[in-house]
């Protein structure tokens, strides 16, 4: 008889356990309730449910390149000013959910109102929930922000002759600028990508990350194409053209 009730305490036991495991297990809709509840919190800078739901040793890395700890990132976490709103909103979620991790990578939609001027942005994070002691929170997020074409400026087709012409980098390595009526083209190896004023002297490719500005020397004529990416320049002389 003691043997048997050894062996049924041993059973209740496993079953119990059993059973605590699955009252901790987590879904994708619970994930993104949780994350939700920490972007709601933003706007009125409510830290709680931040403190809640990072880990004490988690790091977070933002769009802006920082990286901090849960110290700084409570602290990051204030109201924001008079005259500002706003809301993030989850999209395009995904999951990947184990014993012990649960992976989320969602799209992040901001819009943002400052003095009745809407703002909007869109970002991609990741967030790795870690399971400890039948807790599920975050120990790593790291978040970037969607490249968006800035707004088209007027150009001023005046200019466009001093553009026009051909610019290397070094020998045998040339692209050419021409214009067909009131549109700017770069042109390289046969690859031709329109160039978008931004300013009058200032220009962008679509879809493509940086600008295109153009130089001009002492004596008032264009000497370079720069391509300037991430406030690095890339200098292309001109060597044909007025």
């Amino acid at each position: 008889m003691k043997l048997l009730a050894i062996v049924l305490v041993l059973l209740c036991g496993s079953n119990v356990g059993s059973a605590a495991e699955r009252d901790v297990a987590i879904t994708e809709n619970e994930l993104v309730r949780r994350t939700q509840e920490l972007y709601d919190a933003v706007v009125p800078g409510d830290q709680a449910p931040w403190k809640k739901y990072f880990a004490d040793d988690s790091i977070f890395s933002d769009e802006k390149g920082r990286t901090m700890d849960k110290t700084k990132l409570i602290a990051d976490i204030t109201p924001l000013p008079a005259g500002y709103s706003g809301t993030i909103k989850l999209d395009r979620v995904e999951s990947r959910i184990y014993d012990n991790v649960a992976i989320l990578s969602y799209d992040a939609k901001e819009t943002e109102t400052i003095f009745s001027q809407n703002l909007r942005a869109r970002y991609h994070i990741t967030d790795t929930w870690l399971r400890r002691d039948g807790s599920w929170q975050i120990v790593a997020s790291q978040a970037h922000r969607y490249y968006e074409d800035p707004a088209t400026g007027k150009a001023d087709l005046k200019k466009f002759p001093d553009f026009i012409g051909a610019y290397e980098l070094v020998p045998g390595q040339t692209r050419t600028v021409i214009a067909e009526g009131d549109n700017l083209f770069v042109e390289r190896k046969g690859k031709r990508d329109q160039l978008l004023p931004e300013t009058s002297e200032l220009f962008f490719r679509k879809g493509i990350e940086g600008r295109i500005l153009f130089r001009y020397d002492k004596g008032g004529k264009v000497d370079a194409l720069i391509d300037r990416r991430n406030n690095e320049d890339v200098v292309w002389r001109k060597v044909a053209g007025k």
